[in-house]
């Protein structure tokens, strides 16, 4: 199952090898617009690094998954490709990474470049809080203004994720469940019979 950073800041963590400095950021990103995006964003922010290595995974679908990743000025396939195997390796989808260097002196060498990149993102992702990505089936509900709020509170409750509340002549919320009878059964409960869930398709949602 793949899994995706906890909505939020930055996940940032900095690690040091004979003097070269490797500050790595991990952001949660929907596109590949928004993954490069955050790429200029970090080069803007530090100037004076030499190199700012990036990779990115991005899209729920395997057969429909953007990946990229630049060495940016290291010698080729020693940064962008083992940092987009440590997101493989993990699973990640949505994630985009950017390690910046700073060169301390000493030429780390080939391999020594590898697992600096690789171990400065592996430690960045064992710092997040990482959530399962499910694709789950989604309903529209429809209730009364004035059950809306407690019928709100026990879907919410009982772990249903509520993507969305419009309100109109009713209020109509659009829901996503791992398992269907077990959210037809729940809706019955709460509306006593009255609430009708009405399939729009499937959607990948936060675990």
């Amino acid at each position: 199952m793949s899994s995706t950073l906890e909505s939020g800041p930055d996940v940032v963590a900095e690690t040091e090898i004979k003097h070269s400095r490797f500050l790595a950021v991990l952001r949660r990103v929907d596109s590949d617009t928004a993954a490069l995006a955050f790429v200029e964003e970090q080069r803007r922010l530090y100037p004076d690094a030499r190199h700012h290595c990036w990779a990115f995974v991005v899209g729920d679908e395997p057969a429909h998954r953007a990946e990229r990743s630049s060495d940016d000025g290291e010698p080729g396939g020693t940064a962008g490709v083992p940092m987009l195997q440590v997101l493989h390796h993990r699973d990640l989808v949505n994630v985009a990474v950017v390690v910046t260097r700073w060169f301390g002196g000493i030429k780390l060498g080939a391999g020594g470049l590898v697992r600096a990149y690789s171990g400065a993102v592996a430690v960045a992702v064992d710092a997040a809080t990482l959530v399962p990505r499910e694709r789950r089936e989604v309903f529209t509900l429809a209730v009364g203004h004035g059950d809306a709020g407690r019928v709100e509170s026990e879907l919410r409750g009982r772990g249903v994720s509520v993507l969305d509340v419009s309100y109109t002549e009713r209020v109509v919320f659009t829901v996503a469940a791992r398992d269907a009878t077990e959210l037809q059964n729940l809706v019955a409960s709460v509306t006593a019979g009255a609430g009708e869930l009405v399939p729009v398709g499937t959607e990948w949602v936060d675990g």
